[in-house]
């Protein structure tokens, strides 16, 4: 063929033979362009497979990251009713802790009672102060009260703490549930809550001297005082309705339901889950913007 391709030019070729050479020379180049195409779609596809590969490796990763983190939120929820929310357009991370039933203190208390175990809340107080990606703290309240000592602990410690915090009263925010209500930086009320203040009380053994009325005093007076500290109510307007005895049949106190709670200025606004985290969200910016 090489000595074929050398006498192309051979004026004594015949038009025949050049045709034939021709064709076959055109046939070589189509070849080698076909082949050089298939080969560049071979490398195209390889790469499309393994971007889709890597693809469907992420997206997997993704899947069980997201799984792992329900799985965690779940549990969390389940043992100690806390979650992390960080699913928000404003990418906020903000720590959402319940107080739910009554507040369990240096006591157990009875197996079926739903509570609130003050050992669990301190602890975990302690570490969203020291967590600096946590930017707030949602506190939603549905408690009868309890143990005076350990409800005023949870209160200070969220009083204290250095991120905004809002707190959320559903259901009722009884007793010593006041006092962590109002511990907040801001706190909402749902209109049909209701919240019960009334003088404080003591279980077990009782001795009727004047020192005990002295003690039961000043708890009452650290209860007010903390009270009236962080919020719009005077102590004195709190020991009056702690005193009152025309609204509770078999005690002595007040019961407020949410707007009257507000009227009272225990409670900054009536509001639900919505207007919570909204406030929420608008005072970390603030801090941000600071």
């Amino acid at each position: 063929m090489r000595d074929i391709m050398m006498n192309k030019r051979n004026p004594e070729m015949q038009d025949g033979e050049m045709d034939v050479l021709e064709q076959y020379a055109e046939m070589c180049r189509y070849q080698n362009k076909q082949r050089g195409k298939s080969e560049e779609d071979s490398l195209v596809n390889e790469e499309e497979n393994e971007n889709g590969e890597n693809k469907s490796k992420t997206e997997n990763a993704e899947k069980e990251k997201n799984l792992e983190k329900e799985d965690t939120q779940n549990e969390q929820i389940k043992e100690m009713g806390q979650v992390v929310l960080d699913s928000n357009s404003r990418k906020h991370k903000v720590e959402l802790l319940t107080i739910i039933g009554e507040v369990e203190g240096h006591e157990s208390a009875p197996s079926h009672s739903k509570t609130t175990k003050y050992e669990h809340v301190l602890p975990k107080l302690a570490i969203i102060e020291d967590d600096e990606e946590i930017e707030g703290l949602l506190i939603l309240l549905n408690t009868v009260g309890g143990d005076v000592e350990a409800g005023l602990a949870i209160a200070e410690m969220i009083a204290s703490l250095s991120i905004p915090t809002v707190s959320l009263v559903l259901g009722g925010g009884h007793s010593i549930g006041v006092p962590m209500a109002v511990s907040a930086d801001y706190s909402f009320v749902v209109p049909s809550a209701t919240m019960v203040i009334h003088p404080v009380r003591s279980s077990g053994m009782f001795i009727g001297v004047a020192q005990t009325y002295r003690n039961m005093e000043k708890i009452q007076d650290r209860i007010t005082t903390f009270i009236s500290k962080h919020s719009r109510a005077s102590q004195e307007r709190l020991e009056e309705l702690m005193l009152d005895t025309t609204q509770l049949v078999k005690d002595v106190g007040t019961m407020l339901e949410g707007k009257e709670a507000v009227q009272e200025g225990l409670i900054d606004e009536v509001g639900g889950i919505k207007e919570a985290l909204a406030k929420l969200y608008e005072m970390i910016e603030k801090k941000n913007r600071q």
